[in-house]
This record gives structure tokens, sequence and C-alpha cells, in this order.
């Protein structure tokens, strides 16, 4: 069985067991959480979505807090001699998807 769900504005397809990296979210390691909107959900007896699966909650528990890779953020002007770097890492909560209910 898998869901889809809405959180931190974006879309994330889970299924019990997995792990998630959402946008940080303000909780302690350990809690146990309602993971955003679910949008759809999949399995055995075929699809549902809108109505049928606004029913369904996707529980999880927080497992860590953490930073990502660092990208490169880079800006060239040729012949000015324009050139800045930047780097950024993205903050996330890590999340173990429990059940789907």
């Amino acid at each position: 069985m898998y869901a889809v769900i809405e959180a931190s504005g974006k879309q994330f397809r889970v299924s019990p067991g997995e792990l998630v990296r959402l946008d940080t979210i303000d909780a302690e390691p350990g809690t146990e959480l309602e993971l955003g909107k679910v949008l759809m959900i999949g399995g055995d007896a075929g699809i549902k979505t809108g109505a049928d699966a606004a029913g369904y909650k996707v529980t999880g528990t927080v497992t860590k807090h953490g930073r990502g890779v660092k990208i490169i953020v880079f800006k060239f002007k040729r012949k000015k001699q324009y050139k800045r770097t930047q780097g950024h890492r993205q903050n996330f909560t890590e999340v173990k998807v429990n059940a789907i209910a």
C-alpha cells in the first residue's frame, strides 16, 4: 500500500516503513505526528483519490534533523569580470512512515 501526501508544499509518495525527508518540522526526534494531507491511496484494492482518500491518515515518527548536501550557486558574465559564488545547504527533517490508516 502507498499514499501520495502533500507536506511542506510538495508531494511525496510514501509507504509504511519508508524514510522521507521533509522540510524542517518543529518536532523533537521520537515524536509521532500526522504527515500532511492525503491526496491519493493505492494498493491491491485499486486507487482512491479525492473524497475517497480524504478519510485516510498517514502517521510517522521523526527520526532526525539535518542538512542536505551543499550546492554551489555560480553567477558569471563573460567579458565583464563578474563572478559570484554562493553555497546553500537545505535543512530537513527525516520521518519514518509508520502507518497508512
